[in-house]
């Protein structure tokens, strides 16, 4: 009798990955620490009320770390799924503290089990490309806006469903699945923190690579662990009908665009409900 091991599920398959990856994320991950850097600059001068402040599928620590460069005095709590990342943030933060116990606080928790309870009454929840990875993005933004103090902030960057345009064209063309990782529709993101904040800013960031081949411009994101989707592989012979059908602009190059959501919102006083 053969036991067959149950295929492990997305989650696991997604952690396995950055897990892999951690040593070399930060090397990797320069979209993801621009857009860190930017939504910081957003951040860092926001009137926070007295509560916690946490730093939601925090990775290797990008965007807390800017806040705390940017706003001396802050520390916000790092919470992930990944261990290997976490770890990496950590070694960072104990390089440039005068003490070990000076490090930013760290909780390894999944996400997609909510958040935990010493998160209720937040002055500040902040991410930046974590909430796609999870189960069903919109719920868990429901939930990371109820957990806001009054005049609580929250403070997020999320790539959306517009994203590589290019890939799904020459899918299409080439007749073959496009295996990109599904992502947020934006206007579900901005009503569901519609109905519950009040939003200063909602923006969204366009970002474009461009490459030799359409490999070439998929390999960052392997390179940081983020190449996980619930599609199949594609064969070569199927690659190869992708690569000829990506469009290449006049000089021959192939691009790969994204799209990220920009959102900054506060819970007002008397809380909104829709």
């Amino acid at each position: 009798m053969v036991l067959l091991r149950p295929a492990p599920s997305m989650t696991q398959r997604v952690r396995l990955a950055f897990s892999r990856r951690a040593r070399h994320y930060n090397d990797a991950a320069s979209l993801q620490r621009a857009v860190a850097w930017r939504l910081a600059r957003h951040c860092r001068d926001l009137p926070l009320p007295e509560g916690p402040m946490a730093d939601l599928g925090a990775g290797t620590g990008l965007l807390g770390g800017a806040l705390e460069q940017q706003r001396p005095g802050w520390s916000l709590l790092r919470l992930d799924a990944c261990a290997a990342l976490l770890e990496q943030d950590a070694r960072q933060g104990r390089a440039r503290a005068a003490s070990p116990l000076a490090a930013a606080p760290q909780l390894l928790w999944d996400l997609n089990d909510g958040l935990p309870a010493a998160l209720g009454g937040a002055a500040l929840l902040v991410s930046s490309f974590a909430l796609h990875w999870l189960d069903d993005p919109a719920a868990s933004l429901r939930q990371w806006c109820e957990a806001l103090a009054p005049d609580g902030w929250l403070g997020l960057a999320v790539p959306t469903a517009g994203s590589f345009p290019q890939w799904r064209q020459a899918a299409a063309a080439a007749g073959v699945p496009c295996t990109a990782l599904a992502l947020p529709e934006r206007s579900r993101l901005l009503a569901v923190a519609a109905s519950r904040l009040e939003l200063r800013l909602a923006t969204t960031l366009r970002f474009s690579q461009r490459g030799p081949s359409g490999r070439a411009l998929l390999r960052p994101m392997g390179a940081v662990g983020a190449g996980s989707t619930a599609a199949p592989p594609l064969g070569v012979g199927a690659w190869r009908r992708l690569e000829a059908h990506w469009p290449r602009d006049h000089d021959g190059h192939k691009h790969l665009s994204w799209e990220v959501l920009l959102l900054i919102g506060h819970q007002p006083a008397t809380e909104l409900k829709r």
